[in-house]
């Protein structure tokens, strides 16, 4: 089913090579995580879970409605958000998905996108939604990227890492499944591969948007 998907937008990182919460940036009059969400919003996901960490109080201070999520879904455009926060943002990205994972129903889908990586076009976000696997990814030019389909039986081994150690980290252990239980899909939408994680690499996706 589409709507079994919920969508993971991680954004507990320290962001000292941008110097700012990324999801703080100012974006064509909003915030880049709200633009990240409105992009959400066009598919047929209707729940996203939000991994804060380091920079939580100032999203709460800056979007005051994100205080409320952390208590309970707070309907944004046509989606239920909840906000999670990581306690131990030290321990890195892969804690902050942990953190969220515990907080999601065992029989859903996750999609899983890192705030520094715009979301991709409606149409192949979809593609990627309605893809049955164990881990679907989306493929540009010979490079995988994100957002990351996770099935319910794969995200659930994730939680039982420990993430102080270095090799707990999601690329590894899809690296250890068998190439069947994954699903390779080709998009043109290079976003997918983007990191967006200088003020030089944000000021160059914004020019590269308003032309």
């Amino acid at each position: 089913m589409e709507n079994n998907t919920i969508f993971v937008l991680l954004a507990g990182g320290k962001s000292e090579r941008m110097g700012v919460a990324k999801g703080l940036l100012e974006y064509q009059n909003t915030y880049w995580i709200l633009e990240q969400l409105n992009r959400i919003s066009n598919s047929t996901t209707t729940e996203v879970y939000i991994g804060l960490g380091y920079h939580h109080e100032e999203y709460s201070n800056k979007i005051p409605w994100f205080k409320e999520a952390q208590l309970h879904f707070v309907l944004y455009k046509n989606l239920k958000v909840k906000v999670v926060v990581n306690q131990n943002p030290q321990f890195g990205s892969f804690s902050t998905l942990q953190t969220v994972l515990r907080q999601i129903p065992q029989t859903k889908s996750v999609l899983i996108n890192p705030i520094d990586i715009p979301i991709l076009n409606t149409t192949e976000l979809q593609n990627i939604i309605r893809t049955q696997n164990q881990i679907v990814l989306p493929n540009f030019e010979s490079k995988n990227g994100h957002p990351i389909k996770l099935h319910s039986e794969f995200w659930q081994t994730l939680l039982l890492l420990n993430p102080t150690d270095e090799n707990s980290r999601l690329d590894l252990e899809i690296k250890k499944i068998i190439p069947s239980k994954i699903t390779t899909i080709t998009v043109t939408d290079s976003c997918i591969i983007k990191n967006l994680n200088t003020p030089n690499d944000w000021i160059e996706f914004s020019n590269s948007k308003q032309k």
